[in-house]
């Protein structure tokens, strides 16, 4: 009897949360970069309710989330368990940080959001099987 995993078609899910995260991290370092190199006021007007943000701090704050969802992209490829760590925890940071953004950017943010997730699900419930796939049967 044999104790080896077997690798099923659900490891493309690995695949597709590597590309989303470097595809996610590009974005949110280039948000990061042009809040750095823009203005330094943000304001959006809400059902009555003026908001102001800050966008040196949340410049760096993106560019940072940034370059580790990239970073971690392209380490989720490898399969190594320390890759799936980094990469749930990250994803979970960038969700968190878009939740500062729904009253500027609400699709943008939803969007970003329901993203992040679909990330953690893929690598929390299929990840092990990348760890697997050379492995000989």
């Amino acid at each position: 009897m044999s104790t080896a995993r077997e690798t099923t078609g659900w490891v493309g899910w690995i695949g597709f949360a590597a590309v989303i995260l470097i595809l996610n991290g590009a974005f949110s370092a280039l948000q990061g970069v042009v809040a750095l190199l823009g203005s330094n006021g943000y304001y959006v007007l809400t059902s009555g309710s003026l908001f102001l943000f800050d966008l040196t701090g949340w410049g760096w704050w993106n560019l940072l989330i940034g370059l580790l969802l990239l970073f971690t992209g392209i380490a989720l490829f490898s399969g190594a368990t320390w890759a799936r760590v980094i990469a749930v925890i990250v994803a979970g940071l960038s969700a968190l940080g878009q939740l500062f953004l729904v009253p500027a950017q609400p699709w943008w943010s939803v969007i970003v959001i329901g993203i992040d997730i679909l990330v953690i699900y893929a690598i929390t419930a299929h990840g092990r099987e990348m760890g697997h796939k050379d492995e000989p049967a």
